[in-house]
């Protein structure tokens, strides 16, 4: 059994959001949010948010928050995406980076369904 490394480059990000996108587009809870989305458009986006978030690359020019107040999202959506997601992280990384980055992911759902006003308390 090979040891996980941390979240160290670029292509590191680029793994887990294509892994993580690969899970989200099968779900069938957070999976028909994303229907009709051209992932050859989004998933570039998503590499340059999480790279500048957790390598400090400043890459990413957007307001994710605004765009994601267009959808109909229950405190469900924000369970399944983080579940989805720290699973991803689980089973390709390990290490300061990695725990960093669930962490911020954990953050983002807790704000923005306090912003939303759909936090569950």
């Amino acid at each position: 059994m090979t040891a996980l490394q941390d979240i160290v480059t670029r292509k590191d990000i680029e793994n887990l959001v294509d892994s993580f996108y690969s899970r989200v587009e099968k779900n069938p809870v957070i999976g028909p949010l994303f229907s009709g989305i051209d992932w050859a458009k989004h998933k570039p986006i998503m590499y340059s948010f999480w790279s500048s978030m957790m390598l400090g690359e400043q890459t990413y020019r957007g307001n994710p928050f605004e765009k994601h107040l267009r959808l109909s999202l229950t405190p469900q959506h924000f369970s399944e995406w983080l579940r989805l997601f720290e699973q991803t992280v689980d089973e390709n990384f390990a290490g300061e980076l990695a725990e960093q980055i669930k962490d911020r992911a954990r953050t983002i759902a807790r704000v923005w369904q306090f912003k939303m006003g759909i936090a569950a308390y």
